[in-house]
């Protein structure tokens, strides 16, 4: 896949400054919940039709990326 980064913008004047898919106001975490929840990509993109496969993929790839860099530290 393409850089993920390069379909995401984060920007403080749109959605309290989220991650969002760019051109959009749908937040990263938008796609992520729906997908928690058991919508297909199909039905995602049937409901908003702004979006494309390669965005829930970005979605996706910048959730992970997050989740790697992330240190736990004891208490």
């Amino acid at each position: 896949m393409k850089e993920f980064a390069s379909y995401i913008s984060i920007n403080p004047e749109v959605r309290f400054g989220k991650p969002c898919i760019k051109g959009t106001r749908i937040a990263i975490a938008d796609i992520l919940q729906w997908l928690a929840s058991g919508m297909t990509h199909a039905q995602i993109l049937h409901d908003y039709p702004s979006l494309r496969e390669e965005h829930i993929l970005a979605a996706l790839a910048f959730a992970a990326n997050r989740e790697s860099i992330i240190k736990i530290i004891a208490a």
